[in-house]
């Protein structure tokens, strides 16, 4: 079985324009993100998937490899998509360029699930237990069964806690992705579904279409860079 791992990677993020290149540190963020991945040794290719021409050059112009994507995507998934069609690889693992702290155990936990022919696609989360952070739109929040399936993701609280004696757990999705190739291609195929397009997380397009994600309990990945004071609190924990 061949697994690759894809850092899509697009310079013009919304909320934090050029967040992939602000130093943290001796590197830049996207280059955090790409050697802690490559350090894993759990993949046969890692790539970072890019619009940018100074990413591109950022990664490459260090030893690293890295694929420009040809059109414009709604998703990190529809950019990895367009440049593993024609590669030979099984799984495909999308690690999120913004997450500098890349660890091997999450990433190999995540890939154990495919064991299961079942499984087409795969995800992290993490116990959320921040009032604040669960409040908070920019960390998005899933419910899963008894399965770990997950059964809906969103910026929203979820479930919202009408019974304030209920005992419950918040989980923080980790936008750290597997698939199945030909599950991920499935996915460009479908238009962007109502819920992915309300709440802007496209792993619901998954979920309209019938399709389970599986979830997977990981202990602290650090910290995600979406706002400047992310960036702050990188720069402490590095």
């Amino acid at each position: 079985m061949k697994i690759g791992a894809f850092i899509p990677a697009r310079y013009a993020a919304t909320r934090f324009p050029a967040k992939l290149m602000q130093p943290l540190g001796n590197k830049t963020v996207i280059r955090h993100t790409y050697d802690n991945t490559v350090a894993t040794a759990l993949f046969d290719e890692v790539y970072v998937v890019t619009d940018s021409e100074i990413i591109f050059n950022e990664i490459t112009q260090h030893g690293g490899k890295a694929i420009m994507s040809k059109a414009s995507h709604e998703s990190g998934s529809d950019r990895i998509a367009e440049a593993v069609q024609d590669l030979d690889i099984d799984i495909v693992v999308n690690v999120q360029g913004d997450e500098p702290f890349v660890k091997r155990s999450p990433l190999e936990k995540v890939i154990a699930v495919f064991s299961d022919p079942t499984v087409q696609v795969a995800s992290l989360m993490q116990v959320l237990t921040n009032t604040t952070l669960i409040e908070d739109p920019n960390y998005v929040k899933v419910a899963v069964d008894k399965n770990s399936n997950a059964l809906f993701f969103s910026r929203s609280v979820i479930p919202y806690p009408r019974n304030t004696e209920a005992s419950i757990i918040y989980y923080e999705h980790i936008g750290v992705y597997a698939f199945k190739k030909q599950a991920l291609l499935n996915f460009t195929n479908w238009p962007m579904s109502p819920l992915e397009s309300a709440e802007k997380i496209e792993c619901l397009r998954y979920l309209e279409n019938g399709v389970s994600i599986k979830m997977v309990v990981t202990d602290y990945m650090g910290v995600e860079i979406d706002t400047p004071e992310d960036l702050m609190k990188a720069a402490k924990l590095l």
